[in-house]
């Protein structure tokens, strides 16, 4: 009789805000499929889970420490661990997580340099370039949620006193973009928009544009300077560039409020550089996503070698999926089930882009494809 393959959970030492681990429901169904699964102690107590809400009785799910999880055939964590924490993994496991492949050069080049076979969550994609592991619906309504929170404190039902429509301008019509169309028209969630109709509210007006329109300086200026909000749905092809410099938003209203839904790091140095598609605007994580105009951290979250003169009140988080950490998981435990069944049957080097229609989606988002396609040397 063969070993069964293993799956090891260990936990996201991040942020406290920070309490996303997978549902029990969805380690059970691993267990179906055939894995054995290794939790890290305490796995799922930042969602008030006990290992017996896990185990349930079944054999086949254990508890071990840190180490313990590292070192399984797969290790499925959402958030990349830390750099120090590559070595805890065993030669032979394969590392799942949101690994951001293009914008995380330095992250590349360690795995590289450590021979870690890696598939990036955010890089599982279908025949269509399509992703399979993706929260974008949470990402555009949590983001912006907590921007028509801030607004709804001096605008009862979102009235403006001058009886006109609240204005935003979307960067980027992609997955993100076209989820934050719909959340903008809704101001961030259904029950408020209801009130705002009921109130005689004017709305909201959305306007999104692209590449094609975003270069232009003098059109840009105009429209930032009669927004509201301004969104960052960007996804770059070259994001050591920004899309609005910093002085562009010197054009902005003293009162609006930046939506940063993409999120891309300040990486400064990896060549070439990474940084924000709004540039000089904060990096926000689970415990602190909003930053005021004159907030004293600014400073300390943007590289001083970034322009950030002009200030806008923003909002800002690496994870926005996890404000509500129990029904983003289960997004992620439904995606994941397909994946994992092909992986049962397969290990990273097996992986075909003749295979299945998820085994093909693997195969794309394996570290060696991408360093493959990036013209890179894979040893």
């Amino acid at each position: 009789m063969s070993i069964p393959p293993t799956v090891g959970f260990p936990i996201m030492h991040e942020e406290k805000g920070e309490r996303r681990a997978f549902l029990p429901h969805f380690v059970q169904q691993l267990t179906k499929i055939g894995f054995e699964v290794f939790l890290e102690k305490d796995y799922g107590l930042t969602l008030e889970f006990q290992f017996e809400d896990y185990r349930a009785e079944n054999p086949h799910i254990h508890s071990v420490d840190r180490s313990g999880a590292f070192k399984r055939d797969y290790v499925l964590i959402l958030r990349s661990p830390h750099d120090e924490e590559f070595d805890l993994l065993a030669p032979h496991s394969c590392l799942l997580s949101m690994l951001h492949f293009p914008t995380r050069p330095l992250r590349v080049e360690l795995l590289k340099e450590k021979c870690i076979q890696a598939i990036s969550l955010d890089s599982i994609v279908n025949d269509f370039n399509i992703r399979l592991v993706e929260n974008m619906r949470a990402v555009a309504w949590n983001g912006l949620e907590s921007v028509f929170a801030e607004l709804q404190a001096r605008f009862p039902h979102f009235i403006r006193q001058d009886g006109k429509s609240w204005q935003v301008l979307i960067l980027g019509s992609g997955m993100v973009g076209k989820h934050a169309v719909d959340a903008a028209t809704k101001f961030g969630r259904r029950a408020w928009n209801d009130e705002h109709i009921q109130a005689g509210g004017q709305g909201v007006l959305v306007r999104t544009i692209g590449r094609n329109l975003s270069a232009q300086k003098d059109r840009m200026l105009a429209l930032l300077a009669e927004s509201h909000i301004l969104v960052d749905a960007t996804q770059r092809s070259d994001p050591s560039q920004p899309v609005i410099p910093n002085d562009w938003l010197a054009a902005c209203p003293p009162d609006l409020i930046i939506a940063d839904l993409s999120v891309d790091p300040y990486t400064l140095a990896s060549q070439p550089p990474v940084v924000k598609g709004i540039q000089g605007i904060p990096q926000g994580n689970l415990d602190k996503y909003i930053f005021d105009a004159n907030d004293p951290q600014w400073d300390a979250s943007v590289p001083s070698a970034i322009p950030s003169k002009n200030h806008r009140k923003t909002v800002s988080c690496y994870s926005w999926p996890g404000i509500y950490p129990k029904r983003c998981m289960h997004v992620y435990g439904q995606q994941m089930l397909s994946l994992l069944r092909v992986l049962f049957n397969k290990n990273y080097n097996s992986l075909s882009p003749q295979g299945t229609h998820f085994e093909r989606a693997l195969f794309r988002a394996r570290l060696e494809t991408y360093l493959l396609g990036s013209n890179q040397n894979f040893s």
